[in-house]
C-alpha cells in the first residue's frame, strides 16, 4: 500500500470514527428502516396475547388523522416513504405508545384513556413520529457494530453482508428501547412537527403530569421504552418559553372533540 493510498484510508477512517462518535452517520440504508419495521409489525401483530389488537376501525381513523396531519410538517423527511401507520392496542393498563423502524405506530387504550385532549395525543404521536424519523434505531445499531466493522467498511473489505448479519442480530423488540439523548430529540422534534399544526405544541406537557408520581406494572412498560427524566420536562417549558406561545384555546388543545372520542373508546 503506497503513502497516498495509506493517508487517504486513514482520512476516510478518521471521519468515519468522527462521525459515528457525533452521531451523524447511520451505516444502514432507509431500506433497512423499512425492513425491521416490517418485521417488527408482523411479530406483533401474530402475537395477540402480548399485543392485543383493538379492532374499532372508527378509533383507529381518529388517531391516524392526527398522524396525517403531523407528517405533513415539512420537516418530516420520510413522509411517503415509511406508512406512518397506526394501530391500536387493547391494554388499558398500559399508558403507553411505540413506534417502530420504519414508521409502524402502536398505541395502547390505557394511554388512549389516561389523557384528556388532542394536543397531548398530538404530542406523543409527534415524538413517536420523530424516532422513526431520526432512525434512533439503526442509529443505535450503527454505534454497537464497533470499530471492527466499522474498519471493514472503511478498507472496502465488507461486501455488505456483515452488515447485514449484524442488523439481524438487533431484530428483537428490545431494539425500542430509547437513550436519554433520544427521548429529547423525539421532544424537540415533536414541538417542531407540531408547530405546522393547529395543536398546542407544549401539549406533552400534560401527559408527562398523567405519568407523574404513578408506580405499578403500566409505568415500568412505559419506561421500558421512555424514560421521563425531569430535564424533559424542563426542556419542554424552555421551548415553549422560547416560541412565546399564548396559553392554549379550546382549538388548541382539541378537549371536546377529545372527550367525544374517549367516550366511544370500549
Amino acid at each position: 500500500m503506497n503513502t497516498h493510498h495509506l493517508l487517504r484510508l486513514c482520512t476516510s477512517l478518521v471521519l468515519v470514527l468522527t462521525l459515528t462518535n457525533c452521531g451523524a452517520i447511520n451505516l444502514f440504508p432507509v431500506s433497512e428502516d423499512q425492513r425491521l419495521g416490517a418485521s417488527f409489525d408482523q411479530q406483533i401483530k401474530s402475537n395477540k396475547r402480548e399485543y392485543p389488537l383493538y379492532a374499532d376501525p372508527s378509533a383507529t381513523r381518529y388517531v391516524q388523522t392526527i398522524v396525517d396531519s403531523i407528517v405533513r410538517a415539512p420537516e418530516v423527511q420520510f413522509r411517503g416513504t415509511f406508512p406512518y401507520r397506526v394501530q391500536l392496542l387493547h391494554d388499558d393498563a398500559t399508558i403507553n405508545a411505540f413506534c417502530t423502524p420504519g414508521g409502524y405506530i402502536y398505541v395502547y387504550t390505557g394511554l388512549l384513556k389516561a389523557i384528556d385532549n388532542e394536543a397531548t395525543l398530538a404530542g406523543v404521536l409527534g415524538h413517536e413520529i420523530a424516532h422513526a424519523e431520526r432512525r434512533h434505531s439503526t442509529n443505535r445499531m450503527t454505534t454497537q457494530l464497533g470499530l471492527q466493522t466499522l474498519t471493514s467498511i472503511a478498507l472496502g473489505s465488507s461486501s455488505g453482508r456483515e452488515v447485514q448479519l449484524a442488523a439481524n442480530a438487533f431484530t428483537g423488540l428490545g431494539l425500542l428501547q430509547n437513550s436519554r439523548s433520544d427521548e429529547e430529540e423525539a421532544d424537540a422534534y415533536s414541538f417542531r412537527y407540531l408547530r405546522h399544526t393547529h395543536w398546542y405544541p407544549g401539549g406533552i406537557l400534560y401527559f408527562f403530569e398523567q405519568v407523574k408520581g404513578r408506580s405499578g406494572t403500566s409505568l415500568d412498560r412505559l419506561l421500558s421504552t421512555h424514560p421521563l427524566p425531569e430535564d424533559r420536562i424542563r426542556q419542554t417549558e424552555e421551548r415553549l418559553k422560547e416560541a412565546n406561545l399564548p396559553a392554549p384555546s379550546e382549538d388548541a388543545l382539541g378537549a371536546i372533540p377529545y372527550a367525544a372520542f374517549k367516550r366511544m373508546l370500549k
